[in-house]
C-alpha cells in the first residue's frame, strides 16, 4: 500500500508495508522538513548533554525518599527509618542504602512544590514542565519534545530519536493506569507530531510468564522504537525497497518547487542506516558485560500490589545509558506504582517502599556507576520525581494520600553543582521552608543543562510556544 498525504504545510510519503523496519518514511521526510526549518536557526545554543528523567508515576513520598525526618512525630516521619549518606548529617530513606553512598554525586531539593493533586492532571503538568498550568491537556508540551524540536527530532550523525519514552508492560492494573497517564503527559502540543516521542517497551525473560500487556499509545505520533528498531525484511527484498523510495524520492522532487527536499537525501541514509546500522544496537544488551549487566538486574524484586511482575527498571536504566551514547538527548523511564495509599489497588508505604524503593535504589546506583567510569557523569543529567508527594501524615491503613505542595526531586550529574541539598522542608514536612522551587524552575534547569539559554533567547525561528517559556526562565539557583 502506498499513500501519498499532503497536511497543510508537511507534506510527506507514508510506505505503509513498504517501511524500513517499520520505520515509515513519512516520518523521516517529516524529521528532515523539521530538519530544514532548525537548520534556519543557529545550533550555537546547543550543549552537547542529555538528560534522563526516571519518573516515579503514582508520586512518590518526599519523606520515605530523600526527607526521611526522623525527629518528627511517629505519624510523619519515615516508615522505612533513615540511613546515612556519604555526606555528614543528610540522610535518606532507609531503602536507599546503595544510592546513599553516592550522595555526593546528587543534588536533593527539599522545597520542591507545585498546585496540582489529581493524578491525570499532575502528570501532565509536570511532565510538561509547567508549560500547562492546570495540566488539563490543553496547552503546553511536554519537556522532551521541547528538546526534540530545538536540538532536531533526530541525531545529526546516527538519526536516534532525540526524544525516548522506556516503559515495560504492566500486569497490574494500577500500574497501567500510571503508564497511560505517562504517555499522555509526554505529547508535543502545539510543537507537533514531529517531536512526539518514540515509545519503547522493554520485554524481559523475567516477567510473568503468559502475561498480556494493555499498554497502547494515545497519540498516532508515537511509534515502539522497538518495532521501528527491528528489520523484517530478507536482505534482497530490503534492496529493491530501498531503491524504490529513491525513485519515490525522485518523484517527489519534481512537485517540491521550494526546494526543501534537497536536504532529504541525507535524512534517507540516517533512515536506512538507522535500521541497518549501529543504533539497532543499542537495545542489545548482550554487548555488555555480564558482570555490568548484573549490576542493574532488578528482577530478583516482584513488582505490583494485585498482580505481579519482576522489575525490569535496572534494565530500563542501563537502556536509557545507551540510549543517550548512541544520539538521544532526552529519554523518560517509567517507574509505575508509587500510589501507596494502602487501599484496594495499592499497598501501604513499608510493602511499596519495600518493592520499588528497592528497586531505585540498585537500578540508579548502578546508573551513576556506570556513567562516572565511562566518563559521562558531567554529560548526563539524572532527574529524579514524579507526578506529587505524599501526605505528612500516615493515613489509618499505614498509606499516605497525594500531597503536591512538597515533591520528590533529586538530580544527579550534567555538569551541574552536585554534593548538595537544595531548600529545606518545615518539621511537619508539610511545606517548604524555604524559598520554594517549582516545576517551571526544574524545566529551566533542564533547559539551562542541555542549551545556552542566553544563546537561544538571541535565536531566530524558536517556535513563540517555547520563547515565552524561556523569556522568563529561571533554574534553580544552586544549579546554575
Amino acid at each position: 500500500m502506498l499513500t501519498v498525504s499532503l497536511n497543510g504545510r508537511r507534506d510527506f510519503l507514508r510506505i505503509g508495508t513498504l517501511s524500513l523496519g517499520g520505520f515509515s518514511l513519512g516520518g523521516f521526510s517529516l524529521a528532515a522538513r523539521q530538519a530544514v526549518q532548525a537548520d534556519e536557526v543557529s545550533q550555537s545554543f546547543v550543549r552537547d548533554r542529555s538528560v534522563v528523567l526516571l519518573y516515579l508515576s503514582g508520586g512518590a513520598s518526599h519523606i520515605e525518599t530523600f526527607d526521611p525526618k526522623m525527629d518528627s512525630v511517629a505519624e510523619i516521619r519515615s516508615m522505612t527509618g533513615e540511613v546515612a549518606t556519604a555526606l555528614p548529617g543528610l540522610t535518606f530513606g532507609g531503602t536507599f542504602p546503595q544510592l546513599a553512598r553516592h550522595a555526593r554525586r546528587m543534588a536533593v531539593v527539599r522545597s520542591y512544590q507545585h498546585t496540582v493533586g489529581d493524578h491525570v492532571k499532575a502528570h501532565v503538568h509536570m511532565l510538561t514542565g509547567g508549560t500547562d498550568a492546570s495540566g488539563s491537556g490543553k496547552e503546553g508540551f511536554s519537556m522532551g519534545s521541547m528538546t526534540a524540536r530545538l536540538r532536531g527530532p533526530n541525531h545529526s550523525e546516527t538519526g536516534m530519536p532525540t526524544f525516548s519514552v522506556l516503559t515495560s508492560p504492566e500486569v497490574d492494573g494500577q500500574y497501567r493506569k500510571e503508564l497511560d497517564r505517562v504517555l499522555l503527559g509526554s505529547q508535543p502540543g502545539a510543537l507537533g507530531l514531529a517531536n512526539a516521542p518514540f515509545h519503547h517497551v522493554h520485554a524481559s525473560e523475567t516477567e510473568k510468564p503468559g502475561a498480556k500487556s494493555r499498554t497502547r499509545t494515545p497519540d498516532a505520533g508515537h511509534g515502539s522504537l522497538a518495532t521501528d528498531m527491528r528489520l523484517n525484511l530478507p536482505s534482497d527484498r530490503l534492496g529493491e525497497r530501498r531503491e524504490l523510495l529513491r525513485e519515490l524520492d525522485r518523484f517527489n522532487r519534481r512537485f517540491d518547487a521550494s526546494g526543501q527536499m534537497a536536504a532529504f537525501d541525507k535524512y534517507y541514509e540516517q533512515a536506512a542506516n538507522l535500521v541497518l546500522g549501529g543504533a539497532a544496537k543499542a537495545f542489545d544488551l548482550q554487548s555488555e558485560s555480564r558482570r555490568l549487566v548484573e549490576s542493574y538486574d532488578t528482577s530478583h524484586i516482584q513488582i505490583g500490589h494485585k498482580e505481579f511482575r519482576a522489575s525490569s527498571l535496572g534494565h530500563q536504566m542501563l537502556l536509557a545509558r545507551r540510549l543517550c551514547e548512541t544520539g538521544c538527548g532526552f529519554v523518560t523511564v517509567h517507574s509505575a506504582g508509587w500510589d501507596m495509599h494502602a487501599d484496594g489497588n495499592n499497598p501501604g508505604i513499608v510493602q511499596g517502599m519495600d518493592r520499588l524503593g528497592r528497586s531505585v535504589d540498585k537500578a540508579v546506583s548502578a546508573f551513576l556507576e556506570d556513567v562516572a567510569a565511562r566518563g559521562l557523569s558531567d554529560k548526563i543529567l539524572l532527574v529524579i520525581t514524579g507526578d506529587f508527594g505524599r501526605t505528612p501524615k500516615v493515613n489509618s491503613r499505614g498509606g499516605r494520600d497525594h500531597w503536591p505542595k512538597l515533591c520528590t526531586l533529586a538530580l544527579a550529574g550534567g555538569g551541574l553543582p552536585m554534593g548538595q541539598v537544595i531548600g529545606q522542608s518545615t518539621r511537619t514536612a508539610d511545606a517548604p521552608a524555604s524559598t520554594p522551587y517549582t516545576t517551571q524552575h526544574l524545566m529551566a534547569t533542564i533547559m539551562n543543562c542541555l542549551f545556552d539559554l542566553s544563546q537561544l533567547r538571541l535565536q531566530s525561528g524558536i517556535p513563540r510556544e517555547i520563547t515565552r517559556f524561556t523569556d522568563d526562565a529561571q533554574p534553580i539557583a544552586e544549579l546554575v
